[in-house]
């Protein structure tokens, strides 16, 4: 019983160090709409969405077989952070003579060095982060978390409204933040005692790669079902869409930020409870709560998104920009789900899998991008993503049966999934103010009551075993 009480302190932990950070960065939003208007929020999308392909393809996604294998007891953690380590830079340096390949992209050509300093700081403060977490310092993670953004926001507004550096400004203010992290981390966390240049364990880091290069057509797979909409609205409708785009994705990124907190608690747990006799209970104990709590958020995103968004967008440009969000939100949902059931992969190993059902939902998302942005424009981007996330959801439920038969509970889900779809219908469709938020308050109202059980059982089960243990 134990690795429920484990599972929720770390979570705690990571939500007290991560979600203040990340929401800062949200309540922003205003400043940076307003400081680089829709053309220059277009460019940070931009950048920042290739520097995270890029990242995982320099790599070779190192950073994934760093926490895997810094969980697993069986082996060193100093050469598992050695190997992790001169592999990212190794990859770096191998990359600077393909930089101007990047200038072959239109509208990447005067942002490829951006680009790279972006991978470079990034890459080596992911692989540091991610084995601080795999040594089990959860605390030193999260104080990270809360230590850049705080570095980053104040260079924001530095080189923004102090030095009105424009996209310059926002990029050069996220590489010094994850610089400052990088020698954060590696005073605090010690990582230089477990660096080692020389008597690498090549055995280890056959198993390391084994594990981590197919992660990389795993991570392109992700980012083309995630983010490339980005790319593709950029070509066809202009950066300035682009931008709208952006805007209409920060809010629902809040459900991602939720999920993702829990998701690097649960991988931990995943990993070291992979051999359990009642592995299948956990997770469906697990998923069941996790459910719930992704619910209740998407119900109150739909709600308040309207307000939201009116509010932290400011400028013509982004008017009427809440109307792009519904479909977002429902696709961040399967997003949370999908990537919940992918821990099943990354306990048991299982890495070509996961890129094999990340590529199913990539491939659609391409050509859905294709038909359905000339036809819908900015929804069609949408649409196309949670028609994917959908997809790569339903193949990972059916290919991890054999490796974990959970209880998904369909009649819940597909309560939930039903009340969701017609509040996002509500908010693109109703235009009187009245009905539009009534109608939203009585479908949130339906989706607590189906779900504050599973909420008011976990929070029990907490109180009771904290109890016990004193």
């Amino acid at each position: 019983m134990d690795r429920y009480k484990k599972l929720a302190s770390n979570t705690i932990i990571l939500a007290l160090g991560q979600f203040g950070s990340k929401l800062l960065v949200i309540i922003m939003m205003r400043f940076y709409t307003g400081t680089l208007g829709a053309d220059g929020y277009g460019a940070v999308g931009v950048i920042t969405n290739a520097g995270i392909l890029l990242m995982a393809i320099v790599t070779l996604s190192v950073g994934e077989s760093v926490i895997r294998f810094g969980l697993d007891s069986k082996y060193d953690k100093g050469q598992v952070f050695s190997i992790g380590f001169t592999t990212t830079i190794t990859g770096l340096l191998v990359f600077i003579p393909f930089i101007p390949i990047l200038g072959l992209v239109n509208f990447l050509a005067d942002y490829r060095f951006l680009i790279y300093l972006y991978v470079f700081t990034g890459s080596i403060k992911s692989v540091c982060a991610l084995f601080v977490r795999s040594t089990g310092n959860v605390r030193l993670f999260a104080i990270d978390g809360i230590f850049t953004t705080v570095v980053n926001v104040l260079l924001n507004i530095l080189f923004l409204r102090g030095f009105g550096m424009g996209v310059l400004g926002y990029v050069l203010s996220v590489v010094l933040a994850d610089l400052a992290s990088i020698i954060f981390l590696f005073y605090f966390g010690r990582l230089s005692k477990y660096l080692r240049l020389f008597g690498i364990d090549k055995q280890l880091r056959r198993f390391m790669y084994r594990f981590s290069i197919p992660m990389i057509p795993t991570a392109v797979m992700w980012w083309i079902t995630g983010v490339s909409s980005t790319f593709f609205i950029t070509a066809m409708l202009g950066i300035d869409q682009a931008g709208v785009y952006k805007a209409a994705y920060t809010f629902p990124n809040i459900i991602a930020l939720v999920s993702g907190i829990f998701s690097q608690a649960w991988n931990m747990s995943a990993i070291t409870e992979k051999n359990s006799r009642t592995i299948a209970k956990f997770y469906s104990d697990v998923f069941g709560f996790y459910q719930s709590v992704i619910y209740v958020i998407a119900a109150a995103m739909l709600l308040m998104i309207r307000f939201l968004l009116n509010l932290m967008a400011v400028g013509a440009d982004f008017e009427g920009v809440f109307r792009y969000s519904p479909f977002i939100i429902v696709a961040v949902v399967f997003s949370c789900f999908s990537t919940f059931m992918g821990s099943v992969y990354v306990a048991s190993k299982k890495s070509v899998r996961s890129m094999l059902t990340a590529m199913s939902g990539a491939v659609i998302n391409i050509v859905l991008n294709l038909l359905l942005i000339p036809i819908l424009g900015i929804n069609g981007a949408a649409l196309s993503t949670l028609l994917s996330y959908i997809l790569v959801f339903s193949v990972r439920v059916i290919d991890t049966r054999p490796l974990v038969f959970m209880d998904l509970k369909p009649f819940k889900m597909g309560a939930n999934l039903t009340l969701l779809g017609l509040m996002a219908v509500i908010v693109m469709m109703v235009q009187d103010t009245n009905i539009y938020y009534i109608s939203l308050s009585v479908m949130f109202v339906l989706i607590i009551a189906l779900n504050y059980r599973a909420a008011l059982t976990a929070l029990r089960f907490l109180l009771k075993r904290k109890g016990s243990s004193r």
